[in-house]
């Protein structure tokens, strides 16, 4: 069987894709009516943890759980890819023990070396440059909430990070149209820029990126890692700020999206968070869950 990782969403064709998205919205449907099987019985996730996740944890836990497998959690105590054991050498020894791995970690280079020397599936769960899993939940979640996405315009209002990076290569798997508000020193990264310029916008204002927009995008100002920059960061990013008012300038029946934790009175107005009318954030964590089941069993190439 030939070993599929999922490390951004380039690495599944976009019917595919379309078919993770699909799956998820039925096995969410399969939980709640209590229909569900148990495609991984005898099948075992390893979770590598060098940055920590309440999210990613419990829906990668829970999602195998629910799916008959087992799930084992290693935390930065557990496992310290490339410090004391090469990478190659850590990734060899894990992937001859389990059936699949998800990764949580800081350079994108780690997982990449690390899926490399994989013999079963690795799962990008989130790198400082890319977090393709998140995609997959914002994705099910406006084709539950509305249709499907392509053709659409999206907005994305903030810090040109990992979030944004792979809003950019969902843009183009998913054929919709990206607009990006940051501040200056902030774009997300150029090589994508440059890749995707056909479908993709950069502005320094919020309310011309959010202009007519069927969903609009952030996520906090200060990623992990980033927390010395805090401060300055809240000054540079003055006018950023996901509100009501903001939401106003976009399509009438706009969402709005944040994969949390989100940070109140700050990249996002309390009142927008708390707005069900507009504000889809709970459906949006929640759809992790069924989003990576969906994922995993489509590596596996398991069937429900």
């Amino acid at each position: 069987m030939t070993i599929q990782h999922f490390l951004t969403l380039n690495d599944l064709p976009a019917n595919e894709l379309r078919l993770v998205i699909d799956n998820a919205i039925a096995l969410k449907s399969q939980l709640r009516n209590n229909t569900a099987s148990a495609p991984m019985q005898g099948k075992v996730l390893a979770m590598i943890f060098e940055k920590s996740s309440t999210r990613t944890r419990v829906s990668f836990e829970a999602g195998t759980a629910q799916l008959g497998g087992s799930a084992l959690f290693l935390s930065p105590n557990d496992t310290q890819l490339g410090r004391g054991e090469p990478i190659e050498d850590s990734a060899r020894v894990i992937s001859s023990m389990v059936d699949i791995i998800m990764v949580r970690t800081f350079a994108h280079s780690k997982i990449e070396r690390f899926a490399e020397y994989s013999k079963v599936p690795v799962i990008n769960a989130l790198t400082d440059d890319y977090h393709p899993c998140q995609l997959l939940a914002d994705i099910q979640t406006y084709v539950e909430k509305r249709c499907d996405i392509a053709g659409k315009t999206v907005a994305w209002v903030g810090d040109g990070n990992n979030m944004c990076n792979s809003y950019i290569n969902a843009a183009a798997q998913f054929d919709f149209e990206l607009r990006i508000a940051c501040p200056k020193g902030f774009e997300p990264d150029a090589n994508l820029l440059q890749r995707h310029a056909d479908r993709i916008s950069i502005t320094q204002d919020p309310r011309s990126a959010v202009a007519g927009a069927d969903l609009v995008v952030t996520d906090t100002w200060a990623s992990m890692g980033q927390e010395e920059e805090k401060q300055l960061r809240i000054q540079q990013f003055k006018g950023f700020q996901v509100n009501h008012e903001l939401m106003s300038r976009a399509a009438s029946d706009a969402l709005f999206m944040h994969c949390l934790p989100a940070y109140r009175g700050m990249e996002v107005s309390t009142e927008l968070l708390e707005d069900e009318q507009i504000s889809v954030v709970w459906d949006e964590a929640e759809n992790r869950l069924h989003a990576q089941k969906a994922l995993m069993l489509h590596l596996l190439q398991l069937t429900t």
